[in-house]
């Protein structure tokens, strides 16, 4: 019987490396805190759009567990990105967020724009390590944008639509040192079951540039 022969080390290499490859315009990819089901993540270079799915069961409270995309960066800064979910969605408070925390620990000091699936959109944020998460809720619901900006420690979040001026609420404190993890991320709030969105038109911005 003929043998498996086995890949060399150079194609193994190349293959986690495959896995493991900055998307668009972030350096990788993480499940981040209890995730019984693995998140992933697409980009799509034609279309620039991300397509991440993620697990865990919640942004909130003390940890958190989501799938994120992410980059290191320094400074003040903003992302802003159009967002949408795919599919009816198993619970209502399904998030899809754009995040600025400290690291990648699941009590990590955090500041997020967070859409929930059935419409409520709130600026999150956990001010130090290990704190319980905090909120203030836009007055919009369902916004087609989000954006949150950072300026030393302080962070805003907008919402609205595309085209129109955006909707602020905040600002809030979080202490953050740079460099700091900037991204996108998204929790089905049901750690037994994966959701997806979909973030189109994002962009990452140095604070003082015109949105």
């Amino acid at each position: 019987m003929r043998s498996r022969r086995a890949l060399p080390v150079c194609c193994m290499l190349l293959a986690l490396c495959a896995l493991a490859a900055p998307a668009g315009l972030f350096e990788d990819q993480t499940d981040v805190g209890e995730n019984p089901k693995a998140g992933s993540a697409e980009y799509d270079s034609t279309t620039g759009e991300y397509r991440i799915t993620g697990g865990g069961a919640n942004i909130w409270a003390n940890a958190d567990a989501f799938h994120y995309v992410w980059k290191r960066i320094s400074g003040d800064v903003t992302i802003t990105a159009d967002v949408r979910f795919v599919g009816a969605g198993a619970v209502a408070h399904r998030k899809a967020v754009l995040m600025i925390r400290q690291n990648l620990n699941p009590d990590s000091a955090y500041a997020d724009a967070a859409l929930h699936g059935d419409g409520l959109t709130s600026l999150q944020y956990r001010p130090k390590d290990g704190d319980a998460t905090a909120e203030v809720r836009s007055t919009l619901s369902m916004p087609e944008r989000i954006r949150i900006e950072r300026r030393g420690n302080e962070f805003k979040m907008y919402a609205g639509k595309p085209g129109e001026e955006l909707t602020g609420s905040g600002p809030v404190t979080v202490t953050l040192q740079d460099p700091v993890y900037i991204g996108l991320g998204v929790c089905s709030h049901d750690a037994n079951v994966l959701e997806t969105a979909i973030f189109s038109n994002v962009r990452i911005e140095a604070t003082g540039e015109k949105p």
